[in-house]
């Protein structure tokens, strides 16, 4: 018996015609498109994102505009920036959006899990009570309880009230 999981929201993943090159860059270069990247902020040194394949609802990550896979080849002032913007994101994420806990991470390589590896990038995951189920265990399987546009919007809405003087 086959058993299909629809899961439409991953149609551009199939159908998108393919970024050539780092993509965190060409999302950093193509300001234009920051409603299409689903962008929750943007400034001189850094890009806050959606994650386009979430762990969990409301799950984004907060990039430098640099390109590196080394963190410590980052300039310590972008990383101290990056720094502000994850304990606001955390502020924003348990005031605003009622996540309870927050898990913080960079992989740093492929060797490390990362899926873009060259380019760092800081990942910023919500977390509820019993949010994780069986089927992620086995049957290598997410399940995304809500519409990725409306928590983007939501999102979105928080970043004025959160990252208000942000420069």
């Amino acid at each position: 018996m086959n058993n299909i999981l629809y899961a439409p929201w991953r149609d551009d993943y199939v159908s998108n015609k393919k970024i050539e090159g780092c993509v965190f860059c060409h999302i950093s270069e193509n300001k234009d498109l920051d409603d299409e990247f689903h962008i929750l902020h943007r400034d001189d040194k850094c890009f806050v994102i959606m994650n386009k394949y979430p762990y969990t609802p409301g799950h984004f990550m907060i990039i430098p505009h640099f390109h590196t896979d080394k963190l410590e080849d980052l300039d310590s002032e972008i990383w101290l920036h990056i720094s502000n913007l994850a304990q606001r994101s955390v502020l924003l994420l348990k005031d605003g959006f009622n996540a309870p806990g927050v898990n913080i991470g960079m992989n740093l390589g492929k060797s490390a899990g990362a899926g873009i590896a060259e380019h760092i990038h800081m990942h910023l995951v919500p977390r509820w009570d019993r949010d994780t189920n069986f089927i992620t265990s086995i049957a290598q399987t997410r399940i995304y309880s809500t519409d990725f546009i409306k928590i983007y919007e939501i999102i979105k809405s928080l970043i004025p009230k959160y990252f208000k003087d942000i420069k």
